[in-house]
């Protein structure tokens, strides 16, 4: 059979994890020889194809897109026609039953590529991103993860056009060829997955530096960037240095190639991706300097990077057998990173702000129709499986081991699983044997992490017996039902305790006659259980799930009284600050469900807080963490704490606008004297001044509640007066809730500043967008209109739609325009780039969380999009588990 004219579009269809099977065929090494062109590209891959033991001439499907154009089969050197080709891909059939050289020869359009999966072209210059299923728009093969091969890759392109040339591991050629043209020849000698592939040309420039390995190895490290912005490099090049030194310190992990290189490019649909020696990074991960990157910015690049350099081993040296197993590499890494920043920086602060995020995005996914376990048994995109559950709640189970094991014991369950599985594509149950193996630990009860969804809900409720000096702790847990999973068992939790006592002070636990020296961790895996701590000479204060040692949904039988004692004495910063925010949760919570005829503050809390920010210990304190407790928390947070179909967003901001207005009035002298104080007279970018700068801005975001004109006033000011990103931002966004002059000024100021830059002006749309002004869809639409805005660039997507679904009193707008016009860009975005489309119409997914009218606005929406013709597999997905 050969190819139809005619390549049917299939309709979408469910993947399952149970019907895993071994490929048939191993390709054992692959040649790559790219011609790159201005019109087309020519791609011919050859490939030296081994059938497995039973493939008993077995037919060989080799993934391929619909924009991909065959040219030529042939095997061993001979026209292969035997074949049929549908929308998906090719199925090979009447192969030879021994090794056999397969070349398949294709052309692309790289420049027509908006999905920006596959080979593209990204401001002149071509860049490739294969993960997930990107490799398939480039040529016909076995595309996926457990498909290891060795790669050598030829590029030839136009010199003047395209002086650089990348692509992975080692440069083994290069020259000039006729007409203009020149090659260069890369090996990589490790054996990989094709969606780690990678080719970079272009007319880019570069910065260089060296780092010396472990074994005395000399490792040339390089980024690339368009000229004009090789001077934003350095601190991603530092880094990445600080990260090679942290892996081979921790985990004893040595870089395995005499290159590493990282290239930014603008249009990129995720963070960054780790390609062997070859990691792509959205430029915004790369680019920054005082004056056109904030404080996060920085944080956010160190992590990145620190990211994709530890996939390195935890990625690819050892990836996964297939994409049901992405938490294996994803969640293991964001744990990597997540501890790589905390030594870095302040390790409580770290903590807090993963814990938020996860609060915030992820619980709030497991409660909707997208949860899924951190190994998914299903899906119907991968692409939509890069998710908050996979990376965060996945980076938490990780974690657990830990806390279970000790630091010592998880790594030796890291060095083992290194030792097994270099080189191999494997699973979490794989991470999961190293990890008991290495300890000789049963965790059988901890499994069910791997394969329920949902967030479990502990009550752990605590009593004091003077008598017999004795402190008990009754724990209960329940896992909620969720889409396709009505039957749960309980979980392993890893349940760490302190006892604190009345002069504050931590107590030595000892339960059933052992010692546990000041913080116990409990194994609680049953639906409920008790443990009795001996010996307390007095009534303590229980600080419960210290540094939240598992992601679960606490309830405690915790007062008031004992929640202020723990925020002024805890040893635990984590639990120092979830003291404060379960009060303040607790507050706008019954303020939400009163309603705003019964609005009245907690004199307690107003005072509580007077205490952090200048009490007799904040002098002391780290001024990150000040900052951070100060926090209210977010409208996000409070309504995934509502129950199913009551949220009301505008009765949500009422209240939580009411806390923010009530603190600011009663704490104005303290907030005005704090910023002051930490008002550098010149910038420095050391972990005080970050720390300082944090405080500052945070006071100052307090006081943009108040309506004073002198604040406003007093803020532009500041605008004016900064002399770095992060001041300016703050004080942009102070102002950009605030119906005034000085927001119109300070927008306009910032527009004729930076409307040269990209990457800064994400920042304006993105803060104009979130503004809480009423109305301010029709600001929106002009900015989508305007100049700083490309619905072809993923980052502004982001930044401006992104920015206004965070916007509840606009997106949430009674009458149902936010939605229509969210529905509006995602229609027209399902054209170019679904996979930026499923992004943004997941704000829809959780539509039956609220009130009754919002909620039949959304669902219209949703069904609006499901009618459409040809929708892309990205938000079909979404859009049908939102409508289930």
């Amino acid at each position: 059979m050969t190819t139809a004219t005619e390549t049917p579009t299939e309709a979408p269809k469910t993947i399952y994890l149970k019907d895993y099977e071994r490929p048939a065929y191993a390709f054992e090494r692959v040649n790559l020889d790219f011609e790159l062109g201005e019109a087309t590209t020519t791609v011919t891959s050859t490939i030296r194809v081994r059938p497995a033991n039973d493939a008993n001439g077995k037919s060989l499907f080799l993934n391929g897109d619909e924009s991909v154009e065959l040219a030529a089969i042939e095997v061993d050197g001979a026209k292969f026609t035997t074949y049929e080709r549908t929308g998906k891909g090719i199925t090979l059939r009447a192969l030879p039953t021994e090794a056999f050289d397969l070349r398949v020869t294709t052309t692309i359009k790289p420049q027509e590529n908006t999905a920006l999966e596959g080979l593209y072209k990204s401001s002149g210059n071509f860049c490739t991103q294969c993960e997930a299923e990107g490799f398939r728009r480039i040529t016909f093969y076995q595309d996926r993860p457990d498909v290891m091969s060795i790669f050598t890759t030829r590029i030839t392109a136009d010199k003047t056009k395209y002086p650089v040339l990348l692509g992975n591991g080692n440069l083994v050629d290069s020259g000039d060829l006729e007409g203009g043209k020149h090659f260069t020849v890369w090996e990589d000698p490790w054996a990989k997955p094709c969606y780690l592939f990678a080719l970079v040309a272009g007319d880019l420039g570069m910065v260089e530096d060296k780092f010396k390995t472990m074994t005395g190895k000399e490792v040339t490290l390089r980024i690339f960037t368009e000229t004009h912005n090789l001077d934003k490099c350095a601190h991603a090049m530092t880094s990445l240095i600080k990260s090679m030194k942290w892996d081979e310190d921790t985990y004893g992990l040595e870089y395995d190639l005499e290159l590493f290189n990282i290239v930014a490019v603008d249009d990129f649909n995720m963070g960054a991706m780790e390609n062997k020696s070859l990691n792509i990074f959205n430029s915004r991960l790369v680019l920054a300097t005082p004056q056109s990157a904030t404080d996060a910015d920085y944080a956010a690049i160190e992590g990145v990077v620190a990211h994709e350099y530890f996939h390195n081993y935890t990625g690819n040296r050892v990836t996964c057998r297939d994409w049901f197993q992405l938490s294996l590499k994803e969640g293991l890494t964001v744990y990597r990173d997540q501890e790589f920043s905390a030594d870095m920086n302040s390790r409580g602060v770290k903590r807090i702000g993963d814990v938020s995020r996860l609060r915030m995005a992820q619980f709030a996914q497991d409660a909707g129709p997208m949860a899924h376990p951190i190994r998914p048994e299903s899906y119907i995109k991968m692409d939509n499986f890069y998710t908050v559950t996979v990376y965060e709640k996945g980076a938490e189970v990780v974690r657990m081991y830990e806390t279970l094991l000790g630091k010592d014991g998880f790594r030796k369950g890291m060095d083992l699983y290194f030792e097994r599985h270099d080189g191999q594509a494997v699973t979490t149950e794989d991470f999961f044997a190293a990890m008991c193996d290495a300890n000789g630990a049963d965790l059988s009860t901890f499994k069910p992490w791997y394969s329920q969804a949902g967030t479990p809900r502990v009550t752990a409720n605590g009593s004091y017996d003077a008598a017999a000096k004795t402190f008990t702790l009754e724990c209960s847990q329940v896992v909620p039902k969720t889409p396709g999973q009505d039957s749960k068992v309980p979980v392993l939790c890893p349940i760490a305790v302190g006892l604190v006592g009345p002069d504050g002070a931590d107590m030595n636990l000892t339960i059933d006659g052992k010692s546990h020296g000041t913080t116990a961790v409990l194994r609680f895996d049953q639906a409920s259980a008790t443990y009795t701590f001996t010996g307390v000479d007095a009534k303590p204060v229980p600080s419960i799930l210290r540094n939240f040692s598992a992601p679960v949904r606490l309830t405690t039988n915790l007062t008031q009284d004992d929640l202020l004692f723990l925020m002024a004495n805890d040893s635990d910063a984590f639990n120092r600050w979830e003291a404060g925010q379960t009060l303040l949760r607790n507050l706008c919570l019954d303020l939400i469900k009163g309603g705003e005829q019964s609005f009245k503050m907690n004199d307690a809390i107003t005072a509580a807080m007077r205490t952090i920010l200048s009490g007799a210990k904040a002098a002391d304190a780290d001024k990150a963490f000040i900052a951070r407790a100060m926090m209210v928390p977010s409208e996000g947070e409070l309504s995934d704490m509502l129950e199913e179909g009551t949220v009301d967003p505008a009765a949500v901001h009422a209240a939580r606008d009411f806390v923010m207005k009530t603190l600011a009035t009663e704490l104005r002298a303290e907030l005005e004297a704090t910023a002051q104080a930490n008002s550098a007279a010149v910038y420095s970018n050391e972990p005080a001044d970050r720390a300082a700068r944090s405080l500052k801005n945070a006071c100052i975001g307090y006081l943009s509640y108040l309506d004073a004109p002198e604040i406003a006033a007093m803020t532009y000011e500041r605008y004016v007066a900064a002399d770095n990103m992060t001041d300016k931002i703050a004080a942009l966004s102070a102002l950009s809730g605030k119906d005034c002059d000085e927001r119109i000024k300070a927008i306009d100021a910032f527009y004729a500043e930076w409307s040269h830059d990209p990457l800064v002006m994400n920042k304006w749309l993105s803060i104009q967008a979130a503004s809480s002004l009423p109305n301010n869809l029709a600001n929106v639409r002009a900015l989508a209109a305007g100049s700083a805005f490309d619905i072809k660039n993923p980052n502004k997507v982001y930044s401006l739609i992104g920015g206004f679904c965070a916007s509840p009193t606009n997106f949430h707008a009674i009458d149902g325009s936010g939605y229509e016009f969210l529905a509006d860009i995602v229609l027209e975005l399902d054209d170019l780039n679904g996979q930026v489309a499923s992004r943004m119409v997941s704000a829809f997914t959780r539509w039956r969380k609220f009130e009754p009218t919002r909620a039949s606005a959304m669902k219209a929406q949703l069904e609006r999009i499901a009618a459409k013709t040809g929708l892309s597999e990205n938000v079909f997905e979404i859009v049908s588990k939102s409508l289930e």
